[in-house]
């Protein structure tokens, strides 16, 4: 019997990802400092910029987190990589996309697939500003880590659903 495999692609732009981090990275340094937890000498330094120390630690994290992602994810995807190395990528170098190529069931259910997508999001995100944050305010880096494990969660969810068969119609 033929298997009737579906590919499900999602894709992140890598920009939308730099800036959700570099925003909440913002928000999170100025919150502190209204709630008087930071001067705001250390509230500045805890929010993430384009300058080129901060874009390469931003950037080196989302690498590590997108490459923890596919290899939790690693059942479904197809993927054709034979080689490794230490280098960032040149699509999250470049702000160009990361694309995963899921191989799901027939029966998978596509109404998931943004909430799939989405959560990869947040998972992105969440990941690389605990590491971020592990460096400039460790007391919130545990707060983004524990968050990615309900990313996570979110994104296998949408991974698992199933659409119920259809009942078989006779003539």
């Amino acid at each position: 019997m033929a298997e009737n495999k579906k590919t499900l692609t999602v894709t992140q732009q890598v920009k939308e990802l730099v800036y959700d981090i570099q925003n909440k990275a913002y928000l999170t340094g100025q919150a502190r400092e209204a709630e008087g937890k930071k001067n705001y000498e250390a509230a500045s330094n805890m929010q993430a910029s384009d300058d080129v120390e901060n874009s390469y630690q931003i950037r080196r994290s989302l690498a590590n987190a997108f490459s923890t992602l596919k290899s939790l994810l690693g059942e479904y995807l197809s993927e054709d990589k034979s080689t490794s190395d230490n280098l960032i990528s040149t699509e999250i170098d470049n702000d160009g996309e990361l694309t995963l190529a899921f191989e799901l069931p027939s029966n998978y259910n596509n109404a998931s697939a943004d909430s799939l997508g989405n959560g990869i999001h947040a998972y992105l995100v969440d990941m690389a500003l605990g590491e971020w944050f592990a460096i400039t305010n460790p007391e919130d880096a545990k707060i983004y880590v524990d968050h990615s494990s309900v990313s996570l969660e979110t994104v296998k969810r949408a991974l698992y659903k199933r659409s119920r068969p259809d009942r078989p119609t006779y003539n």
